[in-house]
């Protein structure tokens, strides 16, 4: 029974706000911002594929590491503006009650944050994605994906109308067909916007996503293309942050933090004259 969608209707929502942090954005004056797409493993180091084995209880149980690698994570963060995150918890036993997005939110010292819960295990687990800004959303949905119960996407505009900043933040499903249409439903919430980001652990390789996927009418760029998974040795490009053509990009690089089972994925774009920070609701 629990492999069918979701139940959770999409709705419309406001980020957390960190008020003591609202001083501070952080943001670069130059018009550039830098992204970050994070798959966590909900804290835990994996450096081999034993440890899948070995160290399963965790994602059952706390343990002592989890404290320091979350403040690994939160101290990497920090040189970033908007930050995706996925399979972090949400606040249940196995993560000491934290809500790990809140907790990295503080440690990284962002204005806003959100969490999305995907699967509600009550105590036992939340699962969730994440996002952490140091711009003011004007605009914010929580998207169940179709599909079995427990993929989630959330997006964020930045802007008014058609020239606003559309930025959508996922964990896609392992299966291809099932992925697909996901890909189809996104492609459908992001369609009627000129600048597009789409940032998270997507499952399969840019090629796929820009040539066979829903999203290849779209002229998204792939920048990153090194291998992201697993971390102690990677061989397999999962994590992505797909641009549309109207964002120039600056730099790009896959992290060497093998703090999870995944490395998190860096750019850093310019934003096009008509969309420049300056435009943007940083604080209020």
């Amino acid at each position: 029974m629990g492999r069918f969608r979701s139940t959770r209707s999409v709705g419309l929502h406001q980020p957390q706000v960190n008020e003591h942090h609202l001083q501070a954005s952080g943001l670069p004056a130059d018009g550039r911002l830098r992204l970050l797409s994070f798959n966590i493993q909900v804290g835990i180091s994996t450096e081999r594929y034993r440890h899948y084995v070995t160290r399963s209880w965790q994602h059952l149980l706390p343990h002592n590491g989890r404290a320091g690698n979350l403040q690994k994570i939160g101290e990497l963060l920090g040189d970033f503006d908007l930050v995706a995150l996925q399979e972090a918890d949400g606040g249940s036993l196995r993560s000491g009650y934290i809500n790990q997005v809140e907790h990295l939110a503080q440690l990284g010292a962002f204005p806003y944050w959100y969490q999305q819960l995907n699967r509600n295990l009550g105590r036992f687990a939340q699962h969730s994605n994440g996002v952490l800004s140091r711009l003011k959303p004007q605009h914010l949905e929580d998207h169940p994906l179709p599909g079995p119960a427990g993929r989630g996407a959330i997006l964020v505009r930045f802007g008014e109308g058609v020239d606003a900043l559309i930025v959508v933040m996922m964990h896609l499903a392992l299966g291809a067909k099932t992925r697909a249409r996901q890909l189809a439903y996104i492609r459908e919430l992001i369609g009627g916007y000129r600048h597009q980001i789409l940032m998270g652990d997507m499952n399969t390789h840019a090629n796929d996503l820009l040539e066979h996927s829903p999203l290849r009418d779209l002229g998204l760029i792939a920048p990153q293309v090194e291998a992201t998974f697993p971390s102690w040795r990677p061989q397999r490009c999962l994590d992505h942050i797909l641009l549309s053509p109207s964002l120039t990009l600056e730099r790009v690089e896959v992290l060497a933090q093998p703090i999870s089972d995944h490395l998190p994925v860096a750019v850093e774009i310019r934003l096009p004259d008509a969309l420049s920070v300056d435009t943007l609701p940083v604080l209020s």
